[in-house]
């Protein structure tokens, strides 16, 4: 965590809500997404967001500059889930990246969401872990990555990663448990591919990643079975991709808690924040 990094990200949220950017340090020439849509700044929630529900969540990596925040707004009447990217370099945010989920933008199946009023952050995230239990940003990230592994193709197997006992999953404010045991049901056989999957934040004292990855469904399976030899019928009927901004707990070797803001997005779609050509046949 860096205290002035987290400061410019309360002075964001700030100028944010009061739809006025002079009240942050934001870069004339700053870079604006939102939802994967470049644009010029300020539009977008900027102009629609009405006010902060919170409570906010804010993460910070002096060595990459980068700082994360999730909350929940309210626009008017409609409520959504934020996660926020911003690059800040000499003081100034330089790169801002939303993604912003309401029940509209999650009309795929599933609709994951929950009551921006009644949502609260596991408590873990924002604790330090003991010196004792931290791991190295390498193995940080490894493990991140071992989780979207899993994901992919899902058929029970656990690769690379570990998860505590009581590892939970917040979806867009929803809460789902025994997330090792769903995944070594295989449960999440339909993610066809977590592709473009970047680490641009790791909060060393508090054990978090943060990372920018897309869920591809290809819309061709129709039923699977369980590991456990229950048949299962696939949700997804269509291509169809998630764009997500998810966020990790990790101390002692173990994912411990997990949060994540998603919304959907045309098949195979890819952020513009994506330097890396992906191929699925990359020899092509």
């Amino acid at each position: 965590m860096n205290q002035q990094l987290e400061k410019i990200a309360d002075a964001y949220r700030a100028a944010y809500v009061a739809h006025d950017p002079r009240l942050a340090p934001i870069a004339g020439n700053v870079r604006f997404t939102e939802n994967c849509v470049e644009m010029d700044f300020p539009d977008a929630s900027w102009d629609a967001v009405t006010r902060e529900v919170g409570p906010a969540l804010t993460l910070s990596d002096a060595t990459t500059g980068q700082v994360g925040i999730f909350t929940a707004v309210m626009m008017n009447d409609t409520p959504g889930f934020l996660a926020v990217r911003l690059k800040v370099k000499d003081g100034v945010i330089a790169e801002i990246e939303h993604v912003l989920s309401t029940r509209r933008l999650l009309s795929g199946p599933p609709t994951p969401i929950g009551d921006v009023h009644s949502f609260a952050h596991d408590p873990d995230l924002e604790s330090e872990v003991p010196a004792s239990r931290r791991d190295t940003r390498d193995e940080m990230v490894r493990l991140s990555d071992g989780y979207f592994s899993t994901l992919e193709n899902n058929t029970g197997e656990i690769r690379g990663t570990r998860f505590a006992a009581d590892t939970k999953r917040f979806e867009n404010g929803m809460e789902f448990a025994d997330v090792e045991r769903l995944f070594r049901l295989g449960n999440y056989r339909f993610n066809a591919r977590v592709r473009d999957r970047e680490y641009f934040l790791v909060d060393e004292p508090r054990g978090l990643v943060m990372c920018r990855a897309f869920i591809d469904h290809k819309g061709v399976l129709d039923s699977f079975t369980l590991t456990d030899g229950t048949e299962k019928k696939s949700i997804f009927r269509e291509p169809h991709s998630w764009s997500v901004f998810e966020l990790f707990k990790i101390q002692g070797g173990s994912i411990t808690s997990i949060e994540a803001t998603f919304i959907a997005v045309p098949y195979n779609l890819r952020s513009p924040w994506t330097l890396r050509p992906w191929r699925l046949h990359p020899d092509r």
